[in-house]
């Protein structure tokens, strides 16, 4: 069985317990940096098994709500990593683990899922799934990074037109 791993870290990149999570050392991941603006980094690794999406779908909406996202927001975000998360997942290596970081900015939520993959091959941007993932989250980007690793990541403002 695989293991998962939550990890919690402030703006200066140092593990801290305590919230109720499981914390590790930082590990070396082929995620995007989280941007300068970024306060809070949430690492979540699990089996790369679609059984687990239920705990990203629940993180996303926990963190989402932290930056006062809409309930709008909120879903359009909890239905964008879960879709994200099945396009890496029809690609990953059998046994191997599920990556998840949530980089919390004043107004911004970004997320990077990732996994590694025998042959990756980034998502073709003029599918309907890709259109849709697009408009929940906002702006989207697909890599493939060293040691075969295939990483999307999600991007979502706050709508700042409202007042909070």
């Amino acid at each position: 069985m695989g293991q998962s791993h939550i990890i919690a870290t402030d703006h200066a990149d140092q593990p801290q317990s305590g919230h109720g999570l499981t914390t590790a050392a930082p590990q070396a991941t082929a995620a995007p940096q989280a941007t300068a603006a970024a306060r809070d980094q949430v690492t979540v690794r699990m089996p790369a098994d679609g059984a687990y999406l239920s705990v990203l779908r629940t993180a996303t909406a926990g963190l989402a709500a932290r930056l006062d996202f809409t309930l709008d927001e909120i879903e359009d975000m909890r239905i964008a990593v879960d879709e994200a998360c099945a396009m890496v997942l029809n690609q990953a290596i059998p046994g191997s683990n599920l990556e998840c970081v949530f980089s919390l900015g004043q107004d911004e939520m970004t997320v990077s899922v990732s996994v590694r993959c025998l042959a990756p091959r980034v998502p073709a941007g003029d599918t309907f799934a890709w259109t849709v993932l697009s408009a929940l989250a906002g702006s989207v980007d697909a890599q493939v990074g060293p040691g075969d690793v295939l990483t999307i990541v999600l991007r979502k403002c706050r709508d700042s037109s409202r007042s909070v």
